[in-house]
């Protein structure tokens, strides 16, 4: 039977492969516009700027839209350079033992410096590197945001790598596959889902520090660059209420678009690397994911583009078949091993010889003794405040977890309550108080713990949706309910990812204790004991001696810390999930 003539059907048979369709025609303006607005940026970041030029920044509701583009720009930029920086460190320290010794103790001090002072030691260096231009300046704004972000994301990939399953590491170990093909075939994509919810918190991170990164202060000037957080600044210096909840109105609209146009999309494609073999009731979903898998344009894009990538990369290439190595020498590999202690224990001797010369020919020791108690009070505050967030926050974020529908729902909400400067807070802070009568060494401590918090809520959500299916099934079947649930089956499946939330937010309260101990609104100020407001105190005065002081006593909180008893829990998660 003859098939009727259509000149219809006719002309859709015609029709190239690659021809655009209606979900490419709905894309092309969303892409074209996000181009225009990058480069329209990027263009107003690198105008000519001589230093002593004035900065003016209105408060005008009109210009909240250009300052917003400019911020995320800048947050996003420290954010891919964070994401670098990640990938370089998590896989040298989880790789090298050697280099593990020197770099987790790095870190640890890294993440205990104010941003306050990442910024003084770069703000000249890249003034310098770009004369006459305004990149100079906007680069140290990013290189403190950056210093906002990064700590926590190598902490994630890191935790991730070293916990990797038993059973992946020996499939890769058959397949034989080099060092830089384990790393982007196994360890990355089992590290994808936790390090993609804490890339949502270290860019809500960088809007908690942002006042600080874009109100910049050199050679006596006051630089304030276009942005949300130098808009804040102003707002809270001129003691204007409307301009502080318009910015705050604008930090939602700027989280919300990030979140649908960035962080949803990669979370719904980051699903696929869960570690389980059948798929779950319910998935992360993304609307613009689902717009450009049906678009043949965008399609066709990402599959040349990953086509180039693994002809460059060789990812899926086995390596050729060579002889077998000969096994290492063990007395050499002792020696060595050995020889590298001792040089780090000579290193550590010299520091501390060095310290004590500071100290006794500096400030003295009477006030390096007094600057050690304010410490212990600050650690005491930090070690509640983790304990008391943790009680909270984990029950809800393995409860948010194992339902990625509610991830979905509270993603934004939590990115905006983490991303809230605790500036904004000062007002309120400084009136109850007051108000109320109450002791600023109890009541100004939450706000340490404010913005750092969600780092717990973050990644044991992330945790708890790698859970693999089969092991909740497995708990169903074998009735498994209550606390005998949580204790054999939710809890050591989220323990790795709560100890790297924990770490974070713990290094973060100590950052953070500069703000919190020492609350300024108008002519009002509040001071509780500590080394926080120690620092904030001595940074006003400009006692660089003691600035030193205080931040060095804290860097070696936060390392002892970290070592007798983060790294102790650390070494426990790679117990369990090995």
């Amino acid at each position: 039977m003859l098939e009727r003539f259509d000149p219809r059907r006719k002309a859709v048979r015609m029709l190239p492969a690659n021809s655009p369709n209606r979900w490419d025609w709905i894309l092309l303006p969303l892409v074209l516009g996000l181009l225009a607005a990058i480069a329209f940026g990027a263009m107003q970041m690198t105008r000519p700027f001589t230093v002593g030029q004035p900065t003016p920044i209105s408060l005008d509701p009109i210009n909240l839209p250009y300052y917003l583009l400019r911020t995320v720009l800048r947050m996003f930029t420290a954010l891919f350079f964070a994401l670098l920086f990640s990938f370089a460190f998590a896989a040298i320290a989880a790789k090298y033992r050697a280099a593990e010794k020197i770099m987790i103790p790095l870190l640890d001090i890294l993440q205990s410096v104010p941003i306050l002072g990442f910024q003084a030691i770069a703000i000249a260096p890249f003034i310098a590197l770009f004369p006459g231009n305004l990149l100079g300046v906007e680069s140290a704004a990013i290189f403190a945001i950056f210093t906002s972000q990064a700590w926590n994301m190598a902490f994630s990939l890191y935790q991730s790598m070293r916990t990797v399953p038993p059973e992946l590491g020996e499939a890769a170990r058959i397949f034989r596959l080099s060092s830089w093909q384990r790393f982007w075939r196994l360890e990355l994509p089992f590290a994808m889902p936790g390090l993609l919810w804490n890339m949502m918190m270290s860019m809500s991170g960088g809007w908690f520090f942002l006042v600080a990164a874009e109100a910049i202060s050199v050679a006596g000037q006051d630089i304030k660059l276009p942005g949300i957080g130098a808009y804040i600044a102003v707002a809270i210096q001129e003691e204007n209420g409307r301009a502080i909840a318009l910015a705050i109105v604008a930090m939602l609209a700027g989280i919300l678009l990030y979140d649908q146009l960035f962080f949803r999309p990669l979370l719904a494609w980051a699903d696929k690397f869960r570690f389980e073999e059948s798929q779950g009731e319910s998935t992360q979903t993304s609307w613009l994911l689902d717009w450009g898998r049906r678009s043949r344009w965008i399609r066709a894009a990402t599959d040349r583009f990953w086509e180039k990538m693994r002809g460059a990369l060789g990812w899926f290439a086995l390596p050729p078949e060579t002889a077998a190595a000969p096994p290492p020498n063990p007395k050499l590999a002792w020696l060595m091993t050995r020889g590298w202690d001792g040089l780090l224990a000579v290193a550590l001797l010299l520091a501390i010889a060095r310290l004590g010369f500071f100290i006794h020919s500096e400030v003295g020791w009477a006030e390096a003794a007094h600057v050690f108690g304010l410490g212990f009070i600050t650690l005491l505050r930090v070690m509640l405040l983790i304990a008391l967030a943790s009680l909270i926050w984990v029950p809800l974020a393995v409860a948010i977890g194992l339902r990625p529908a509610w991830s979905q729902r509270v993603q934004a909400v939590a990115q905006f309550l983490a991303a809230f400067p605790v500036n904004l807070l000062f007002p309120l802070v400084v009136y109850l108080l007051l108000r109320f009568h109450l002791h600023p060494n109890v009541w100004l401590s939450p706000l340490m713990v404010f913005g750092t918090q969600w780092y717990i809520l973050f990644n044991v959500v992330a945790g708890a949706s790698a859970i693999p299916n089969e092991l909740r099934l497995a708990a169903d079947n074998l009735g498994l309910k209550g606390w005998l649930k949580w204790k054999r089956v939710w809890l050591p499946a989220v323990f790795p990812s709560y100890v790297t939330g924990a770490i974070t937010a713990s290094g973060g309260s100590w950052n953070a204790s500069i703000v919190a101990e020492y609350v300024t609104w108008g002519k009002t100020t509040l001071v509780a004991d500590g080394l926080g407001s120690y620092i904030k105190q001595m940074t006003d005065a400009g006692d660089f001696p003691r600035i030193a002081l205080g931040i060095g006593v804290m860097c070696i909180f936060v390392m002892l810390l970290n070592r007798f008893f983060w790294r102790r829990l650390y070494l426990l998660a790679e117990d369990r999930g090995s």
